[in-house]
């Protein structure tokens, strides 16, 4: 099983490097169009003093890579440099195709490949751009910014230096374009069953857990829990609190199930960014 999810994982890799690789190359050098992060960076510089961007995409990526090797193991940082590596060989010696002049469809088709590319290493456990390791650690310094925060706060100062040494222009394409390439980013590492957690609290939760189980097809947790203050009942009134996980399209019926049971029911939703194990996906039902 081991080998088999290694294989997987390598075959990820492989085609997360190749797939980047085509954004890059097939669209956005020609254009001289950036993403944001690492690649960005070196694609910037690359523009600013002609060198090589295979070898400034490698050079740049090194100090991340370190931090990876502190912060997320030997593993990690070894399947990272060599994806990095592979990326960066790819594209000194891959030819691809230069496949449109349109701006507006190089902006978005290379974001589109790169988000891709980048997603699929990431699903195979490596990385082709540093910056999130780099976000993570800023992050874990200073507790006011969230990882995506610093992110952010990288590109801004990225985006702004194309818009001097490229053009408004140029910029304004490459924000496009890393908008592409995150939103593809998000498709493949969360997919498009994006689950949603629900948690309920009510006094019949015993109808609602029947109700979504038999008649939704979802598995369900039980908590025990007091209640603190309500008009429906005393405080420390025992109540179980139900939580459930579903995709987004299915909120809407489950709630309005929910509510047919207990107008008065207590729905509380949150974002959930992945999900191993249990009864996630929907049941047969009969």
């Amino acid at each position: 099983m081991k080998i088999k999810r290694e294989l997987k994982n390598l075959v990820l890799v492989l085609l997360g490097i190749l797939s980047a690789a085509m954004g890059l190359k097939g669209f956005l050098l020609s254009s001289k169009f950036i993403d944001g992060g690492v690649t960005g960076i070196s694609m910037l510089l690359a523009g600013i003093t002609g060198l090589p961007i295979s070898i400034l995409i490698f050079i740049i990526n090194i100090p991340f890579i370190f931090i990876g090797y502190k912060r997320l193991g030997v593993s990690f940082a070894v399947k990272s440099a060599l994806a990095i590596l592979c990326f960066s060989l790819c594209l000194a010696f891959v030819h691809f195709p230069d496949v449109t002049p349109d701006k507006l469809l190089t902006a978005v088709f290379g974001g589109f490949f790169i988000g891709v590319g980048i997603g699929l290493a990431i699903r195979g456990g490596a990385v082709l751009d540093g910056t999130e390791i780099a976000a993570l650690l800023v992050s874990k310094k200073f507790q006011l910014l969230k990882v995506n925060d610093v992110i952010l706060l990288l590109n801004v100062v990225i985006f702004a230096s194309a818009a001097f040494f490229l053009g408004v222009e140029s910029a304004l394409y490459s924000i496009l374009t890393y908008l592409a390439a995150s939103k593809m980013i998000d498709f493949i590492l969360n997919g498009i069953d994006q689950y949603t957690g629900i948690t309920v609290v009510s006094v019949k939760s015993e109808e609602i857990r029947k109700v979504i189980i038999e008649q939704l097809g979802r598995g369900v947790t039980i908590y025990q829990g007091k209640n603190g203050y309500g008009v429906d009942g005393m405080a420390n009134d025992p109540r179980d609190i139900i939580f459930t996980v579903a995709t987004r399209l299915e909120i809407p019926t489950l709630k309005q199930e929910i509510l047919n049971i207990d107008p008065r029911a207590f729905i509380v939703q949150q974002s959930i960014e992945d999900t191993t194990g249990g009864l996630i996906k929907r049941k047969g039902l009969h």
